[in-house]
């Protein structure tokens, strides 16, 4: 767990922040509960009837805020200068290992948060999207077309499947793991370039303004 310092009276934002990050040790143990949720909240040297009204919304809520820590421990991991240099494969497969060594000391408590995801699939669809938000923007993506959609939805997907292998990756040095990223980490490239070949034209497009300047100034 991250070093928290909290101001003397936090706000219920601020608890659930620095809970977030807290509660994965407890939730090895006694899973995502308000056991879990209290052995944190004492870590952090906060009353346990106050931390639970940081999350009204149980366990799920739990599992988001940690989420959203790893989420601010990667952007604080990747500032824009270490990465500029980086080709974009090598930035994308960077961040995906770092997310995934952010989790390591918490693996089991990983586990059983997707086992309780499974149940709530419109919260892990939103939870995946949000981490793949945050990879491309940390990779210094600025698309703001469908490529901004489709970027993110396959990366979510890579990232969900690579780490369900990583969670039973008993390879030395998470080579299979490593394996299994390379592998679809080339996928999207094929795809990416794949996109950029049917790409339409702008000067093959119609354009109801072109159309109308030839109109006006026909071609000699």
């Amino acid at each position: 767990m991250p070093d928290t310092i909290l101001p003397p009276d936090p706000t219920l934002d601020e608890m659930r922040a620095a809970l977030g990050a807290a509660i994965p040790a407890q939730a090895v143990f006694d899973g995502w509960s308000n056991a879990a949720l209290e052995a944190a909240a004492k870590t952090l040297a906060l009353d346990p009837g106050h931390a639970r009204l940081a999350f009204p919304d149980g366990a799920i809520g739990m599992i988001d805020a940690w989420y959203a820590s790893i989420d601010t421990r990667l952007a604080a991991a990747f500032p824009p200068e270490r990465i500029a240099a980086m080709k974009i494969r090598d930035r994308i497969g960077a961040l995906i290992w770092a997310r995934l060594d952010l989790v390591r000391p918490d693996k089991q408590a990983a586990r059983t948060a997707l086992a309780l995801l499974v149940r709530h699939p419109a919260k892990a669809t939103k939870l995946g999207w949000r981490a793949a938000d945050t990879m491309w923007r940390l990779a210094g993506d600025t698309a703001t077309d469908l490529n901004h959609y489709t970027k993110r939805l396959t990366l979510s997907a890579v990232y969900g499947s690579t780490l369900l292998v990583w969670l039973d990756d008993e390879s030395e040095d998470d080579a299979d793991t490593h394996g299994f990223l390379d592998r679809r980490l080339a996928d999207v490239m094929r795809f990416e370039k794949l996109k950029r070949q049917f790409k339409p034209d702008p000067e093959r497009q119609f354009s109801v303004t072109r159309l109308l300047g030839r109109l006006r100034y026909p071609a000699t």
